[in-house]
């Protein structure tokens, strides 16, 4: 079976582009300068063209543009944590929608809508929702380590709701879900369900600054982290795995 194209991830790369600084669901604004954590339609819109002859499975399509990697990156972050629930005598939940907006357009999660550039998990539903546009922008400024990046990161918090983890701060929840992306493309790439490329390493870690907090204001309801913070965590996951988050 060919193996979808995806992130060379190279411990001895990630550690050498650490020295950028670390970040969040709610990323910078993609068209600033400096760039930087879903009932849907089943297909993404964008203005790429379809395949011809899509493949039965989405966890089996190639990955060779944002719709193909959106599609994968959830159906093999699903994939992966059936597992490892599996594994451990428990019952992973799938998420009941997987749900692509666009800037204003988004659902809300409880009382809280969505905002544009974002991504998040909600428990109230437990559902994940994305903003197309602002993902795609960063797909193609940042490379497909973007979406590598936060749909794992949200399935994170869908791991954790399930889990029913409890955490005093906001950061060291997405602290841990950051932990839980790098984990989750460790037992990826182990298994061969994804293939490395020379060069993911450091189009990961530019995705994780970008969506860096500005200062280490940890106590922050909404803080995720700096970038250093995020890129370590990240890190953390993807050389020891999910159990080390």
């Amino acid at each position: 079976m060919q193996l979808p194209r995806l992130l060379a991830i190279s411990l001895l790369a990630l550690i050498m582009s650490s020295t950028m600084s670390c970040g969040s669901v709610t990323a910078p604004d993609p068209g600033a300068e400096a760039a930087p954590e879903v009932t849907t339609p089943d297909q993404i819109e964008t203005d790429l063209d379809p395949p011809t002859d899509p493949p039965a499975s989405d966890c089996e399509v190639k990955g060779e543009n944002f719709s193909e990697d959106v599609r994968l990156a959830r159906c093999l972050t699903e994939e992966f944590w059936t597992q490892q629930f599996t594994t451990s005598g428990g019952t992973y939940q799938p998420i009941t929608r997987f749900v692509e907006y666009n800037g204003d357009d988004g659902p809300a999660c409880g009382d809280q809508p969505a905002v544009p550039n974002n991504a998040f998990y909600c428990p109230d539903g437990h559902f994940i929702a994305y903003d197309a546009t602002w993902l795609q922008s960063l797909y193609d400024q940042l490379g497909d380590g973007a979406v590598y990046v936060v749909i794992p990161h949200e399935f994170g918090h869908s791991v954790q709701n399930q889990l029913m983890s409890n955490f005093d701060f906001s950061v060291q929840s997405e602290l841990q879900a950051d932990c839980y992306a790098g984990g989750t493309l460790k037992g990826l790439i182990d298994g061969n369900r994804l293939q490395a490329q020379e060069g993911d390493g450091a189009e990961l870690m530019a995705n994780l600054e970008a969506a860096g907090d500005p200062s280490d204001a940890w106590w922050e309801p909404g803080a995720h982290g700096t970038a250093q913070q995020r890129q370590l965590n990240f890190t953390r996951g993807l050389e020891s795995g999910v159990g080390a988050c």
